[in-house]
């Protein structure tokens, strides 16, 4: 049980995407998550942990078995997804306190909403600004001890407003 709700707590980012015409153009749900080898997920061959809801998603639509990232260290692998570019070059090179994430420059999720999808974030950010290229966002709140809020409690509220045609993304 640990293992399981720190598996879910892990979950960084979530990519939701609504198009206009869904027959187009795929949903996109992009988890990330950090802290943990790619054995901590069942659809990745662990023997460990039942992850159901993952492998579900895994078996029926994309799941990345050679990505690579150019810094493993948590901040900074967000800035590298993120953007595409290597630390050095998209500004957040470590996660010191003056590490900062500069949100004017390109990033995925912009490059998603100019293409039409309705995009949202809800979990760790730890960049040290404010998620911008998103139409929802969440960051949960981190301290020493650990979370100070409830991702789960933040991604289901926004999957009932967002279902429900609750949410002014536009």
């Amino acid at each position: 049980m640990f293992v399981h709700r720190w598996i879910l707590h892990s979950i960084a980012t979530i990519a939701l995407g609504a198009v206009t015409n869904a027959a187009e153009r795929p949903n996109i749900l992009f988890i990330m998550s950090d802290d943990h080898a790619y054995q901590a997920i069942s659809a990745y061959g662990s023997n460990r942990n039942q992850t159901p809801n993952i492998d579900r998603l895994a078996k029926e639509g994309m799941r990345f078995d050679r990505a690579f990232v150019t810094n493993s260290i948590c901040g900074p692998s967000r800035a590298v997804i993120l953007t595409g570019k290597y630390s050095h070059l998209n500004g957040f090179p470590d996660n010191s306190a003056q590490a900062w994430f500069n949100g004017q420059q390109q990033t995925a999720p912009k490059l998603l909403q100019a293409a039409g999808y309705t995009t949202a974030m809800i979990g760790k950010w730890h960049l040290n600004s404010d998620p911008t290229g998103f139409d929802y966002w969440h960051a949960v709140q981190l301290d020493v001890a650990g979370l100070v809020d409830d991702p789960h409690a933040a991604a289901a509220q926004f999957a009932q407003d967002f279902v429900a045609g609750d949410l002014d993304l536009r």
